[in-house]
């Protein structure tokens, strides 16, 4: 669900929170329009409003977990995490978490990746939230709800900044997890 179209329509921060991304074409390959959020991390006010929106959203929700998915969304999670009272989980690529993991592989649309997290870092019974910079796909993200479903956490909401609505990435996530819906602040601008 985009941000418009859950309550937030005409909230002035979206429109400075969308201008601050810069969008750059061809990068890392032809015809990608890549969506780059290191402009909105360097606009102060875009970057509070972004953090602040998802603040809102989760603050009376009881989430006791905030999982951010390697590497932008440990950019907004740990922010929103400590906001709302909440721990910090870092879902990483393989080999960057030290001691014991679980990992899940998933499909990309030009190969396979795979999220790690650590043994005992979630309880069961915890509400969770994923945090990520964008949706494409949906596979990143249905990695994310996997490892956390396997520490048998209660998986509430994805949350990101961007979505492509023309990939669909949340509709997958729809389909797979009927009960989980997404929050997505801008959808991409052409």
């Amino acid at each position: 669900m985009f941000a418009a179209e859950n309550g937030l329509k005409g909230d002035p921060r979206l429109q400075g929170i969308s201008e601050a991304i810069r969008v750059v074409p061809h990068f890392p390959k032809p015809g990608i329009m890549f969506q780059d959020i290191t402009t909105l991390l360097l606009d102060h006010k875009a970057f509070k409003d972004t953090v602040d929106i998802f603040v809102d959203r989760y603050r009376d929700m009881d989430i006791s977990v905030v999982a951010g998915v390697e590497a932008r969304g440990f950019m907004f999670g740990p922010a929103i995490a400590l906001a709302i009272g909440a721990k910090f989980v870092p879902l990483r690529k393989p080999r960057k978490l030290p001691g014991k993991v679980i990992s899940e592989a998933y499909e990309l649309e030009y190969g396979t990746d795979c999220l790690e997290m650590h043994v005992g870092a979630v309880k069961p019974g915890e509400r969770a939230i994923v945090i990520d910079d964008l949706v494409a796909t949906g596979g990143t993200l249905s990695a994310a709800i996997r490892l956390l479903e396997r520490s048998e956490a209660e998986v509430v909401e994805c949350a990101c900044v961007i979505g492509l609505r023309e990939v669909k990435g949340q509709l997958r996530i729809a389909v797979n997890y009927r009960s989980l819906s997404m929050k997505m602040l801008r959808h991409r601008l052409t």
